[in-house]
């Protein structure tokens, strides 16, 4: 009896571009390494502190605390008709979201040159997951505005149903703007530097420690032109309720560049990973 062997042969074809064809599809593909990386984040972030996940409750806290005695009792700004501390958290919680993202997708590229460098996967996962491990700090410090609700007896309308929206809103924002960081970063390490700028200028330029209401209704419209007004208004609108109303051209604007920096971002980004590796 004679046996006749064969040999199986698999092919593999390369063909020009298929990586960006499949490149939203590699994303699914690779959701463990997402995954992998928000987990580590998280872990490593606290590693060897003495209080360990705290500090996202204790950095919030402090700065309501200050913002509400400077500008709720020495400078007697208007609350809106809700405890001063309130106020000023319902605009911590996406204040801290957005900057802590801004921090961490700007340099998420640089801690992981190695990973980039070496294997291929797509490289949008990276700041995603930076922004995700923010998103987890942002949760854990929401139990401190449920801690003021329930110290104050404040308790909110039906627009709370409405918050996740503002929530998706507050997401865009903290990717479009993290990754053209993440991209620029890579390229120009100047923006290690420029970042904590933004961060702390950003937070005074935003109504974080008090009312946007108090700006001059014929400077409401410019001063939308940054996209954390609208986050920040939204916010307040659906927690807060009450006296607490939104200005609908400025929030329509701010929307409008919260949506361009989003699709810009990714943009920018996509045009810019071929090069990573190389620079990085």
């Amino acid at each position: 009896m004679s046996y006749q062997n064969t040999t199986l042969k698999q092919e593999f074809i390369i063909e020009a571009g298929r990586t960006e064809q499949e490149y939203w599809k590699d994303l699914w593909r690779y959701r463990e390494l997402f995954y992998f990386l928000a987990w580590r984040d998280i872990l490593v972030r606290y590693k060897q502190t003495a209080i360990g996940m705290a500090w996202a409750l204790i950095r919030p806290f402090l700065t309501m605390v200050v913002f509400s005695i400077v500008f709720g009792q020495l400078a007697k700004l208007p609350s809106q008709g809700v405890p001063y501390p309130i106020l000023v958290f319902t605009a911590m919680l996406p204040w801290q979201f957005f900057a802590n993202s801004l921090s961490e997708c700007s340099n998420s590229l640089i801690t992981n040159s190695n990973l980039i460098s070496k294997v291929y996967f797509p490289r949008l996962i990276v700041p995603t997951s930076a922004v995700v491990v923010s998103f987890v700090d942002f949760l854990i410090s929401g139990m401190i505005l449920l801690g003021l609700m329930a110290w104050y007896n404040f308790v909110p309308s039906w627009r709370i149903l409405t918050l996740p929206l503002f929530i998706g809103v507050a997401f865009a924002a903290s990717i479009g703007a993290g990754l053209w960081l993440a991209s620029l970063n890579v390229q120009y390490r100047d923006f290690r530097y420029i970042v904590p700028f933004i961060v702390q200028f950003g937070l005074y330029i935003s109504p974080v420690g008090f009312s946007s209401s108090i700006v001059p209704e014929n400077w409401r419209l410019l001063y939308s032109l940054n996209p954390m007004v609208g986050v920040i208004d939204g916010f307040r609108w659906a927690i807060l309720g009450g006296e607490s109303y939104l200005y609908l051209p400025g929030f329509i604007l701010s929307l409008g560049l919260v949506a361009l920096l989003f699709f810009s971002g990714i943009w920018y980004f996509r045009k810019m990973e071929r090069q990573f590796a190389d620079v990085i």
